[in-house]
């Protein structure tokens, strides 16, 4: 069988994106029953130097669909901006990621494979990798970083979430109930 980049790709952030909104609803039920206050939550951060919580919804989103329109265009330069202040509005971009991730064709990630791609920070080109090695070596691995920090941090907090609340549906979206 030959190598499929949307097949490599696709499900996998789908199948995690499809889990965050649960996460994110345990988190607001967690503030909501007095365990700590939204404030707490949206502030928490695993280490002192790391982002707070909502930042890493916000790298989700970016790894995701947004990286799939900056990656067509050749470059890759990360949004820092517009991080999301309360629970809708994490909500609101994991739907957005995903809508995109559910629109992608196969045809348009393998129009990408060969493509060389630009990782521009500060508006200087910091690495060039082939679209593959991008998606599978740059994207998924930072998108993974950054759901299971939420993950992480939701934990540390005091938040009852187990394996399969990160995990999601293995099987994907398209079977989900």
């Amino acid at each position: 069988m030959a190598f499929d980049l949307h097949a490599a790709f696709v499900p996998t952030i789908r199948q995690l994106l499809g889990a965050l909104p649960g996460l994110v609803d345990k988190a607001e039920a967690f503030a909501a029953d007095g365990s700590c206050s939204d404030a707490e939550l949206l502030d928490a951060r695993l280490a002192e130097d790391m982002w707070p919580l909502p930042w890493h919804i916000r790298a989700c989103w970016m790894h995701s669909g947004y990286a799939l329109d900056q990656l067509a265009g050749g470059a890759f330069t990360p949004d820092f901006t517009d991080i999301p202040t309360n629970w809708a509005a994490m909500h609101e971009m994991i739907s957005a990621a995903d809508r995109r991730m559910a629109s992608v064709t196969p045809g348009e990630i393998d129009a990408l494979a060969d493509r060389n791609i630009d990782f521009v920070l500060g508006g200087e080109t910091r690495f060039t990798l082939p679209g593959e090695r991008f998606l599978l070596g740059f994207n998924m691995p930072n998108f993974q970083f950054h759901a299971t920090t939420f993950y992480g941090i939701l934990r540390m907090k005091g938040v009852s979430l187990g394996k399969r609340d990160y995990m999601g549906n293995p099987a994907g979206p398209m079977f989900q109930r």
